[in-house]
């Protein structure tokens, strides 16, 4: 079986989730040239020639015309990502993704909060009953606390009519710790029937059926709603706030040699980088590694006899530090050897932050992938790694 390339991690199978959410380019840049292999000393120039990625600031959020007092919200008001979910609690396929979201907010508890808004849907007989006893709940502080009850119980309630319903609830209140007096005063209160109506205006001009998503912006997400699918988009998310939006400055000299060490949880792996061979992958990589961007980073793919490979800090294959830069080839220089150390690319001229470190001799790689070091110690260490590995930290030493 032919393995896949070190690409971004199935790259092509899943091009579309990327492209619709704008967090990674969709196109490969067309005016970079590859290096010509160098014959005489280069004039140093003040930054690398790369190909900076389009990048637009987070929009404004559905959630700020919203009114305040018909939104609820879980997660620090600081996180860098804001979930809204426009929802509807007897709608199922909204069950499902309470679920899923509930799992992202508990794998990104600072990163992450969670807003949810009610979205009638007219397909449902007690889309309102439901929604009124959540609000209800919430008059004694339980919003919440009815918002996931009635969601994992929906198979129960579900098929009961409207009146059922209401009967069925009575048997529920004290579960959740409600004052059932209390609760049953307020779900039948004018306020609460006004604050309802307040909301059905405020979304009337929704046409998407629930649930509605949207993710630090104001375009509805349209991708899978598995956790894996959400929890990357998350994690680019994330990215977005550490990428670059110049070219990284030059910083080295090609008379000079670079050692790095990379501090990794299964042990220590020396590098000689290669800056006469591959001068734009070197400079590149002492850029990011000074600026922290491969501290704390996992080798998300891991092929025994093939490559481990690292550089995306979101972990998912994806990631790019915002730009790229051209393909390097230099004569002789092949993948014939266990321990080289090359950049991964989507194509001719994607060269980003992703590197991957070779387990074998790899020929079928020549010629697409720019070797700009190799494995000094530590081979051992390398072929110990597995997928979810980290390095800790990297050090350049410059001689």
């Amino acid at each position: 079986m032919k393995r896949d390339h070190p690409s971004f991690l199935p790259w092509l199978k899943h091009f579309l989730l990327p492209c619709l959410l704008s967090l990674v380019a969709c196109g490969v840049p067309t005016s970079l040239e590859a290096t010509v292999p160098l014959s005489q000393p280069t004039p140093t120039p003040l930054s690398m020639p790369c190909e900076v990625l389009p990048y637009t600031p987070p929009s404004q959020l559905v959630i700020s015309t919203l009114p305040e007092e018909n939104l609820h919200v879980l997660g620090p008001k600081d996180a860098s990502v804001t979930i809204l979910l426009f929802t509807d609690l007897q709608c199922p396929a909204c069950a499902l993704l309470a679920t899923t979201l509930k799992q992202i907010r508990e794998a990104h508890p600072t990163d992450v909060r969670l807003a949810v808004f009610y979205l009638p849907d007219n397909r449902f007989d007690k889309s309102r009953l439901a929604w009124q006893a959540a609000e209800a709940a919430g008059y004694q502080g339980k919003f919440w606390d009815m918002y996931d009850f009635l969601l994992a119980r929906q198979a129960d309630w579900y098929p009961l009519s409207p009146d059922s319903f209401r009967l069925w609830l009575e048997g529920q209140t004290e579960t959740i710790g409600l004052d059932p007096a209390q609760f049953w005063m307020d779900f039948e209160s004018e306020s609460l029937a006004a604050l309802l109506d307040d909301i059905e205006r405020a979304v009337a001009g929704i046409s998407y059926k629930p649930p509605l998503l949207f993710i630090n912006s104001d375009i509805p997400y349209t991708g899978l709603a598995d956790f894996a699918s959400l929890d990357a988009v998350v994690r680019l998310t994330l990215l977005e706030s550490k990428k670059f939006h110049t070219c990284p400055a030059w910083l080295i000299s090609l008379e000079r040699q670079y050692v790095v060490k990379l501090e990794t949880t299964k042990g220590e792996i020396f590098l000689q980088l290669f800056p006469e061979k591959a001068p734009l992958a070197v400079n590149n990589f002492v850029f990011l590694a000074r600026a922290g961007w491969y501290d704390g980073v996992p080798f998300h793919r891991v092929d025994a006899g093939f490559v481990a490979q690292t550089g995306d800090p979101s972990g998912t294959g994806y990631g790019n530090p915002g730009y790229y830069f051209a393909t390097e080839f230099s004569p002789g220089l092949n993948f014939d050897r266990p321990g080289l150390v090359a950049m991964s690319n989507i194509g001719a001229h994607t060269n980003g932050s992703q590197f991957f470190i070779t387990l074998a001799a790899l020929p079928e790689l020549n010629r697409q992938f720019t070797i700009f070091g190799e494995v000094l110690s530590g081979l051992e260490v390398v072929r110990r790694l597995s997928t979810g590995d980290v390095i800790v930290r990297v050090l350049v030493q410059e001689h």
